[in-house]
């Protein structure tokens, strides 16, 4: 079968869980025999020089993110409303190989495509008359958007993934407009072939807050690549990375990493933390996000006044990086207020790092028996966890165990087969 899956978050300059499903999703298809497109929708327009195309399609950060100007801006708006709006520009970009490829996009796709302006585009049009735009089919079955986007591609099947909606349960905690997030989730309810999930706590949500038949939504969970990145790599090396990085013997501290922002629950975790007492230092890792600007000045105060040096912020990592700090450290804690999936946990366990996590949502689900559950909302639950897995080994060696186990059952494998099983009813 032939798949388009859309590259809208693989090209960002920091990766995110959605980059991280997009290019395990494409490998793992690819894996199946199928032929994989990524779809881009850089601004930069056909070049008769193919090298030029491939430079401006996988430069770094450059993937439609700057604002469209006003002229295209008016057009696509007219376009919208007079009901004409398609997407134009797309053409093949191969590759010679001459350009090195970044970590976000995976050498296992067939090939690149990229439609100018597109999402950007389609995101005008649907704000302007509510409508999804049309991009032309290039000898495409199945077209998997990985994210809600106002797009389809007609004569292919459209599968939607939803990672969950937290923009309508938690409103507060994201910078989405939640009209124009509702109205398009609503017309994907309405008229994607297929929706797909990554937990049973949102496929209940999609079913409950956009009145989707449960027949339409599967939960497929996701995949981690967190300990592929490590192959290879043995304790001893992941030591001396920790001590080289940090300071900080392995096994001597505690991790955070996301992005920095409302839901995250920085500034519960940094109050719990503080009042635990405990010296073992806080290693923070995660860019700003929307709505970071009170943790963040939370997070650099506390760091300039904790004279120990047990606060720590490192701002974003490459992937490689961070692994090691994962599988380096005391235990992960992310007491996240809603998760869709709650990847850093499966990450965590994955590495054979135990988890303080939240009973809230999706996390629970994930985690199994093996984390350490808290009520985000209450700090001192958050303090408490700390210090007992602060201080009991024996504890924290069972919670690796038990998190290793469960982490299993979000292998690469199982992944592929329950890929399988859906792909399979489209052929």
């Amino acid at each position: 079968m032939k798949l388009s899956i859309d590259a809208f978050n693989l090209a960002r300059p920091h990766g995110t869980g959605i980059a991280t499903y997009g290019r395990i999703l494409a490998r793992t298809a690819k894996a199946l025999g199928h032929d994989v497109s990524l779809l881009f929708g850089d601004k930069t327009g056909y070049s008769k020089d193919p090298l030029l195309n491939e430079i401006a399609l996988i430069e770094a950060g450059r993937q439609d993110r700057k604002r469209l100007p006003v002229p295209v801006l008016v057009q696509r708006g007219i376009e919208a409303l007079s009901g004409t709006l398609k997407a134009r520009g797309g053409f093949e970009v191969p590759m010679s190989g001459q350009v090195v490829m970044p970590v976000g996009l995976p050498p296992e796709a067939d090939r690149l495509w990229n439609v100018q302006n597109l999402y950007s585009g389609a995101d005008i049009g649907f704000r302007a008359a509510r409508r999804f735009t049309s991009i032309a089919n290039y000898g495409v079955d199945l077209a998997h958007w990985t994210y809600p986007l106002p797009v389809r591609m007609p004569k292919a099947r459209n599968v939607y993934t939803l990672h969950d909606l937290v923009p309508l349960k938690l409103p507060y905690t994201t910078a989405d407009t939640k009209r124009v997030y509702y109205r398009m989730c609503r017309r994907i309810a309405r008229e994607a072939d297929h929706i797909l999930t990554v937990s049973e706590c949102s496929r209940r949500d999609i079913i409950e807050m956009l009145g989707v038949e449960p027949g339409r939504v599967t939960n497929l969970y996701q995949a981690s690549d967190a300990a592929q990145t490590l192959e290879g790599v043995g304790e001893a090396d992941i030591a001396r990375y920790v001590e080289g990085v940090l300071g900080i013997p392995p096994k001597g501290y505690f991790l955070f990493f996301s992005a920095i922002e409302p839901k995250k629950n920085v500034a519960h975790l940094l109050e719990a933390y503080l009042g635990s007492g405990t010296q073992t230092p806080l290693v923070i890792v995660g860019a700003p996000g929307w709505g970071s600007v009170h943790d963040m000045a939370l997070i650099k105060s506390m760091a300039a006044l904790d004279t120990g040096k047990r606060v720590r912020w490192l701002g974003f990592l490459p992937r490689a990086t961070l692994t090691r700090l994962i599988a380096g450290a005391r235990a992960v804690l992310f007491p996240s207020l809603y998760e869709g999936f709650g990847l850093p946990v499966l990450e965590a366990m994955e590495l054979g790092t135990p988890v303080i996590t939240s009973n809230t949502s999706c996390l629970q689900e994930v985690g199994g028996d093996a984390p350490h559950y808290v009520d985000p909302y209450d700090v001192q639950s958050i303090l408490t966890a700390i210090r007992t897995v602060d201080a009991d080994s024996a504890l924290r060696a069972d919670m690796a165990s038990k998190g290793l186990v469960q982490a299993k059952h979000f292998s690469a494998a199982s992944y592929q087969a329950r890929l399988a099983k859906f792909y399979g009813t489209f052929q």
